[in-house]
């Protein structure tokens, strides 16, 4: 574990754990604020997202800003956006376990160096290794679970949003709950 950010970004751009570093452009690490108290996990980085190497900058990242704003959240302010792993999988297809595995280190360190209060786990494939491997995401997102100390809240991916458009007030009231959290529990982020 790396006890500083540049020390860790430096040796999280040369990783090759695992086959996922053969055909990438970019290692995407994350972004936003580093001393946030709020921390945003998705599954992976999409083809735009490689290519920038910024989490979230396609259609569902749009998206998300949006949902972000409409609660005073922003990426380059008050949160951080990282993934379970840090390089795009082909096609976009779901990362599998044994990627995510030789990637959960790096999310680890994160998630150490940051010391969040919140995580909110972007879509099924975050809130199953991180929350509980059973997770229902239709059924449990926006509400909150509590490991180590960290509470943590599945939400719908903005991806899934953009697939099913009726979801989105549901999605939208989970933002809200979200705020009324960060509310009483955060002290620097609104």
């Amino acid at each position: 574990m790396y006890d500083n950010w540049d020390k860790f970004e430096e040796e999280c751009l040369l990783c090759r754990k695992c086959e996922l570093c053969n055909e990438r452009t970019n290692v995407v690490i994350g972004t936003g604020n580093r001393n946030a108290e709020v921390l945003f996990i998705g599954e992976g980085p999409g083809e735009n997202e490689d290519l920038q190497g910024k989490p979230f900058v396609g259609r569902a990242g749009q998206l998300l800003d949006k949902m972000l704003l409409a609660v005073d959240l922003d990426r380059n302010k008050n949160i951080y956006i990282a993934n379970m792993v840090k390089c795009r999988p082909p096609k976009n297809r779901d990362p599998k376990p044994e990627e995510v595995a030789c990637c959960i280190d790096w999310l680890r360190n994160q998630v150490l160096l940051m010391k969040p209060k919140i995580i909110v786990c972007l879509g099924r494939i975050a809130a199953a290794r991180l929350i509980k491997e059973d997770i229902k995401i239709t059924k449990e997102h926006g509400m909150f679970f509590e490991k180590n100390g960290v509470l943590m809240m599945p939400m719908l991916h903005p991806a899934a949003i953009l697939r099913d458009p009726r979801r989105k007030p549901e999605a939208f009231n989970d933002f809200l709950i979200l705020r009324d959290k960060i509310n009483e529990i955060c002290d620097h982020t609104y």
